[in-house]
């Protein structure tokens, strides 16, 4: 069945003017009129995948929770109609993804035609003025951002910032021993440390005070908060574009949030631009892009969007991940953290930290990443969702031109054919070989051709760290005055686009007085290290 082509009647990219008056009317009466022919269009086809009736106009837009969680509501669906799930969501097909076997056979096998994405109109077009990769249609400017980004963060060259994760988790790990309490701002400080050594080639010692996480911040903050599936209607009715901006207050964060962004990005850059002048510049991925400028193609405004990508990608993913793990710690931990020390006493000792080259010999602490990161994932919607080039057809079922793919790894990731019990915590998932697509046993990382291209540094980081803070500390749940156990709740996690812990409370103990030796020696060797990267 031949799909409606949408893009003869997408209205220009918004910039800070509205509409010219006279077409105004003309413009929203079309812009309606394909909205009610898009909503009625896909369902002509009898084999459309089982879900909910839509609604007339907005389709299945309204049935979305509003409270901001829609991954949980997405999971409802697929236990109710299975792994492959249609809706409606305005004129915006939309297929929700279950199972790791279905996710799989789509956007791996059938990678050619989809991976392309949905038209983000609040993230990209208004707030990113289309310059985020991340959120690209299959192009060339997405070809040109995907492969500068994997030629820098790939396995062997993640392999390459293996020395700075390995001083800063050193720093993490004496912070933990100082201060406990604030492990979580710890965890985000070496996150976001890891992440601008690698991009701006300098550290972050204050997640509160420096300028590059407090912007960043926000700006990630905006971009994920306008990201949510259903939140905004002009994502299901592209027509409200057209409006003037007196009716549409709902443009005037991302607007404002896209001129910061743009100016604070371009500063960056120039500030690296100004240390290669001086020869003073270490190696960073800017300084590598700015290099190859000639050879990329890349305008200056490119590479300071493509610069912000591994922030917005890598510190919530990072540190979100390690306070998962942290939850986990807190409310699992006698299952499995006796296993993982007496599988570090035997391999590393009780003299040093254990390191990258612990890590082929340690498979239980890879096990307890891997679970992490399965259990909990962080990028709950599986990144960013993708599109259909194509009519397609899956098991039967038609998939037309144009739908938004989801993989709800909420779904995904609890699905109990693959996951028995699946909300507990237990690492000897990944201790044996299990029929399960691809080589992780989970699917954290996303699939085909949008795969996270960060997932290597990502992985690193989470090991070294994994593997040290349950070498070096005793980890329970904290107690109150009277000295009872404070619960923590598994499932209190955030909204927004990426999801994580809300604050909880845990005990993190030196094993003993010679394991808080080790971290205080190796930390002062560590920060001579460090110096040269301040």
């Amino acid at each position: 069945m031949a799909s409606l082509n949408t893009e003869l009647f997408r209205p220009p990219t918004f910039a800070a003017t509205s509409a010219p008056s006279p077409s105004l009317l003309l413009s929203l009466v079309l812009g309606l009129a394909l909205a009610f022919l898009a909503w009625i269009w896909p369902r002509k086809a009898g084999n459309l995948p089982p879900g909910p009736k839509p609604g007339f106009f907005v389709g299945n837009r309204e049935q979305v929770p509003k409270e901001g969680k829609p991954w949980r509501w997405f999971r409802d669906l697929n236990l109710k109609y299975g792994p492959v799930v249609y809706l409606q969501m305005g004129q915006t097909p939309t297929i929700v993804l279950g199972s790791a076997q279905a996710a799989w056979d789509l956007l791996e096998k059938r990678s050619n035609i989809y991976s392309s994405r949905p038209r983000f109109i609040m993230g990209q077009e208004i707030l990113s003025n289309n310059m985020r990769g991340l959120m690209s249609g299959y192009n060339d400017y997405w070809r040109r951002w995907r492969k500068v980004l994997h030629g820098s963060f790939m396995q062997k060259a993640a392999d390459s910032y293996r020395p700075i994760q390995h001083l800063e988790s050193k720093q993490l790990m004496h912070e933990l021993l100082k201060d406990p309490k604030n492990y979580r701002d710890e965890l985000e400080r070496y996150a976001a440390s890891v992440i601008v050594t690698v991009t701006y080639g300098r550290r972050v010692h204050d997640i509160y005070a420096d300028e590059v996480v407090v912007e960043n911040r926000r700006s990630m903050d905006v971009l994920t908060s306008v990201n949510i599936p259903g939140k905004y209607l002009v994502e299901s009715i592209p027509a409200l574009l057209w409006l003037p901006s007196f009716l549409t207050p709902w443009r005037k964060l991302a607007l404002e949030q896209r001129e910061r962004d743009i100016a604070y990005y371009t500063r960056l850059v120039d500030e690296v631009k100004a240390k290669m002048d001086q020869g003073t510049a270490p190696f960073s991925f800017c300084k590598q892009l700015l290099e190859n400028k000639a050879k990329t193609g890349m305008s200056d405004l490119e590479i300071a969007y493509t610069c912000g990508t591994p922030f917005g990608a890598g510190v919530d993913t990072s540190s979100g991940t390690l306070i998962s793990f942290m939850l986990a710690c807190a409310e699992f931990g006698p299952s499995f953290i006796p296993k993982a020390q007496a599988e570090l006493d035997r391999v590393v000792g009780s003299d040093r930290l254990p390191t990258f080259e612990d890590l082929e010999d340690l498979p239980y602490v890879r096990a307890i990443v891997n679970e992490t990161l399965r259990w909990r994932p962080i990028a709950v919607l599986g990144g960013t969702p993708h599109a259909s080039t194509e009519d397609d057809y899956y098991n039967g079922m038609f998939i037309p031109k144009g739908s938004t793919v989801i993989a709800n790894l909420w779904s995904i990731h609890l699905n109990p054919d693959d996951f028995p019990d699946p909300h507990r915590f237990d690492p000897e998932r990944f201790m044996e070989k299990r029929d399960y697509p691809g080589k992780w046993g989970h699917s954290a990382f996303g699939f085909g051709r949008r795969i996270c291209p960060g997932m290597h540094l990502a992985e690193n980081s989470i090991f070294i760290n994994t593997a040290r803070i349950l070498w070096a500390f005793n980890l329970t749940k904290a107690r109150d005055a009277a000295g009872n156990e404070i619960p923590v709740d598994i499932f209190h996690f955030t909204d927004g686009f990426n999801s994580m812990p809300h604050p909880f409370e845990i005990s993190i103990t030196p094993r003993s007085a010679a394991h808080a030796t080790v971290i205080e020696r190796e930390w002062a060797e560590a920060a001579e290290e460090l110096k040269q990267y301040d």
